[in-house]
């Protein structure tokens, strides 16, 4: 479905992913701290409907032959979401970071973001299928879209938020230093690096790529989240805190 949505500076995303939480904490009379309680922002304040369900039957697609669900959630009309129930914390607590990120995704992101298509597409709608057919599916298989980008930057936004991550680095990292991945080759910089493991098993050598690395660093920052290391190291990447490779302007400056 090809739809056309506007460009949002990210600043702006950002910004309305903080008016949320500081509509909720209004509203309910509380101060968050992490874990944001996307729950209860998107059932308690926005008043959506949380259901989980096999979306791949509910949509008659077939899985991919690896069995993980490609469909991870969608939003309808009536204001329901439906997640695919391989992401219910409660049967797989192991998932519950890619759960709260597929729900911040679409009662966040979607909701906040791109309801006058939700009511648009409803409105066009005949009244028997305004409920049933979703107005936006995630799919972790596709590219993705602007709608997509936006929606996924929101629940970014919405579950790392920017004060709180550099509040919580702050607090483990009294140095207050920014972070950035062991050059392969030694070089001066200004920055705390973080190792890379190289182990040596047999006839094997086993070396982390780079991803795993960051990844590593960032466990202990996404357990108080409650995130994946993933969405936590994209975050950290992207609010300058951890780098993969030295900056330019430190190599150019000398430092």
């Amino acid at each position: 479905m090809s739809r056309f949505v506007p460009y949002l500076a990210e600043e702006a995303i950002e910004r309305d992913a903080a008016s949320l939480i500081g509509e909720y904490e209004r509203a309910r009379g509380v101060m968050i701290e992490p874990p944001v309680p996307v729950e209860d922002i998107v059932e308690k304040y926005l008043k959506l409907r949380i259901e989980f369900d096999d979306m791949h039957a509910r949509h008659n697609i077939p899985r991919p032959p690896n069995g993980q669900p490609d469909i991870l959630g969608a939003i309808y009309g009536d204001g329901s979401i439906f997640i695919d129930e391989s992401l219910d914390p409660e049967e797989n607590p192991t998932r519950e970071g890619r759960y709260r990120f597929t729900l911040a995704h679409e009662g966040g992101g979607h909701w906040r973001l791109h309801q006058h298509l939700i009511v648009q597409n409803t409105a066009q709608a005949s009244f028997l299928d305004a409920a049933s057919e979703p107005k936006f599916i995630c799919r972790s298989s596709e590219a993705k879209e602007r709608v997509e980008w936006q929606a996924d930057f929101y629940a970014s936004c919405l579950l790392m938020p920017r004060k709180m991550v550099f509040a919580m680095w702050d607090d483990l990292f009294p140095d207050r230093k920014q972070r950035v991945l062991q050059p392969e080759k030694p070089i001066a910089h200004a920055f705390v690096e973080v190792p890379r493991i190289h182990a040596s098993v047999g006839d094997f050598d086993i070396s982390e790529t780079e991803d795993e690395a960051l990844e590593r660093f960032c466990k202990p920052l996404a357990e108080r989240f409650v995130v994946s290391p993933i969405a936590m190291r994209i975050r950290l990447e992207k609010l300058g805190l951890l780098h993969r490779v030295v900056p330019l302007q430190q190599l150019l400056s000398g430092r």
